[in-house]
Formats: structure tokens, C-alpha cells, sequence
């Protein structure tokens, strides 16, 4: 599988919306997976965290472009295989920022991921 690298990534940013991640993420959420739904969550509620520093909003801006954008490395219309790079770009860029994410993002992903699928398990939601 082919994974871009970070610097690759960053330049997905001009894809990015709430409004265009909020559309993908009703499309593809059966197909890319409840952890790839919050891992998506928590990367963009950390875009409005003011303790993220600049740098990583950058990276993950990125990653958000990245897996909105229909044209990447393994295309999205091959099904659950089309969405693996676009869950290990999001992963990437979770590993990357996770020492500065608070609590925060992550309360507010579990809550939006909960009011969306109900109750939703810790184990469902491990990403690393």
C-alpha cells in the first residue's frame, strides 16, 4: 500500500472544509469504518483546539484534504481497500500531533461519534 508522505500530505490542505469533511465523512462512514469516522473527528475538532499549535493544524489540514479529495493514492471507489491509505494518512497524522491533542478533541469526537451511532465501545474506537 502505497502511503504518501507528510510533506505529500500537507499539500491535500486546499481540499479541506468542514463542510466538504462533514459530506465524505456521510458518504463513506459505513465503508471507511467507525475508527476512521473518529479518527477524522478528532483531528478536526483539534483544528479548533487553540493548545494545537499552528504547525500541527498544518499537518492536520492536511490529512483532512487528503481524505476528502476523490483522487488520491488508492482510489476511494475501490471500496474498503480504496480507503486504507486514506485511514493510514489520518493515522499518521493523529501519531504526529498526539502528544499536543487535549482531552477535548477527543471528548468531542466520542460525543459526536456517539450521537451518530449510538453507544459506541472503547475498543471500536482504539486507533494505535
Amino acid at each position: 500500500m502505497a502511503v504518501p508522505k507528510l510533506s505529500e500530505v500537507i499539500s491535500f490542505g486546499s481540499n479541506y472544509s468542514p463542510t466538504k469533511l462533514f459530506d465524505k465523512i456521510s458518504k463513506v462512514a459505513k465503508k471507511a469504518g467507525v475508527k476512521a469516522v473518529y479518527a477524522a473527528l478528532i483531528l478536526y475538532y483539534a483544528i479548533m483546539d487553540d493548545e494545537v499549535p499552528l504547525k500541527d493544524k498544518a499537518v492536520v489540514i492536511g490529512a483532512l484534504g487528503y481524505f476528502i479529495c476523490p483522487v488520491d493514492f488508492i482510489p476511494d471507489v475501490l471500496g474498503p481497500l480504496g480507503y486504507s491509505d486514506d485511514i493510514s494518512v489520518l493515522i499518521m497524522a493523529l501519531k504526529t500531533i498526539w502528544g499536543n491533542i487535549s482531552y477535548r478533541p477527543k471528548s468531542q469526537a466520542r460525543s459526536r461519534m456517539e450521537s451518530w451511532f449510538g453507544r459506541v465501545s472503547d475498543s471500536e474506537l482504539h486507533l494505535f
